[in-house]
C-alpha cells in the first residue's frame, strides 16, 4: 500500500511534520491570551502557520517504503524541534518572573493581586507587572524577529523529515535554565538582602526594647524599601534581560541550525 501510493503519503507526511514542528513551538510560546483562546483559534493558527512554510518551501520526504512506526517517530522528532525552540523562549519569559515571585513573597506584595491578562487568573502585582516588562523587553531587544528568523532557517537547514534529536540539544536547553535562574537570582538578591538587613535591624530593635510595636512598622518600610530599590535598580534589568535573551538566542542557534554558517 506504501509503494502504490508513494507520492501522495510523502507529501501529506511532510506537511504533519511541518505541522508537527510549528504546533510544537505554539505550544510553549507564551504568547499573550493564547490560553484563553479557543481551542480552534489554535488549531487554525497552527495550520495556517504550517501551510505558509508549506507553500513556501514545497517537497516531499525521500520516497521509500516506510516501515512500521517510522513515521511516528518522524513527527515526534520534528515535534520535539519546535518544542525546544518553544521552550527556550518560554525559559527567557520566566527570568524576571522568577525574581518576582522572589522579591514579591519577601517584601509582602503577594498580598496585593490583580488579574493576569495571559491566565485570567489572581496573580500577585509584581508578578503581572514583571511579565508585562518581560514582553517589553522581549519585543525592544527584537528577540522576537531573531526567533522567526531561527524558526524559518530551520526549515532550509532540516528539511522535513531531516532533523533527529540529539543530546546536545538537550543539553542546552537544560543550560539555559540555569543562564535564566542565574539572572533571576542577580535581579532579586539585591533587594532580598536588603529585606534581611530591614528584619535584623528590627529584631535587634525589639531586643532592645520590648515595648516599642516595630511589628505594624516592619510591613510598610519593606514595602517602601522595595520599591525604592526596584527603582533604583530598574537601569539593570534590562543588561540583566539582554545577557539572558543572548544566552537564548545562542541556545536557539544551536537547536536550529541557524549558526551553522558562522562556525
Amino acid at each position: 500500500m506504501w509503494g502504490q501510493m508513494t507520492v501522495p503519503v510523502n507529501l501529506i507526511l511532510g506537511f504533519l511534520a511541518v505541522l508537527a514542528r510549528v504546533s510544537g513551538a505554539f505550544l510553549f510560546v507564551p504568547l499573550p491570551g493564547m490560553k484563553q483562546a479557543p481551542a480552534i483559534a489554535r488549531i487554525v493558527l497552527s495550520l495556517s502557520v504550517a501551510t505558509v512554510v508549506w507553500v513556501a518551501r514545497p517537497g516531499t520526504l525521500a520516497t521509500h517504503e516506510f516501515a512500521i512506526g517510522e513515521p511516528v517517530a518522524l513527527i515526534l522528532s520534528e515535534a520535539a524541534l519546535g518544542i525546544s525552540i518553544g521552550v527556550a523562549v518560554a525559559l527567557l519569559g520566566e527570568c524576571l518572573s522568577l525574581a518576582a515571585q522572589m522579591i514579591g513573597l519577601q517584601a509582602g506584595f503577594s498580598y496585593a493581586s490583580t488579574i493576569d491578562p495571559t491566565s485570567d487568573a489572581d496573580s500577585g502585582v509584581l508578578l503581572v507587572f514583571s511579565q508585562l516588562v518581560s514582553w517589553w523587553l522581549l519585543f525592544a531587544t527584537g528577540f522576537e524577529a531573531y526567533v522567526i528568523r531561527a524558526f524559518a532557517r530551520s526549515f532550509e537547514l532540516y528539511p522535513p523529515g531531516g532533523f533527529a534529536v540529539q543530546g546536545a540539544a538537550v543539553e542546552a536547553v537544560l543550560r539555559l535554565g540555569s543562564v535564566v535562574l542565574a539572572a533571576a537570582f542577580r535581579l532579586a538578591l539585591p533587594i532580598l538582602a536588603m529585606l534581611v538587613l530591614v528584619d535584623v535591624t528590627f529584631a535587634l530593635l525589639a531586643r532592645v526594647n520590648a515595648h516599642l510595636q516595630l511589628l505594624s512598622l516592619a510591613f510598610p518600610v519593606k514595602l517602601l524599601a522595595s520599591i525604592a530599590l526596584l527603582a533604583m535598580l530598574a537601569g539593570a534589568f534590562p543588561k540583566v534581560y539582554g545577557d539572558a535573551a543572548a544566552q537564548a538566542a545562542s541556545t536557539i542557534s544551536r537547536i536550529a541550525g541557524a549558526g551553522r554558517e558562522g562556525r
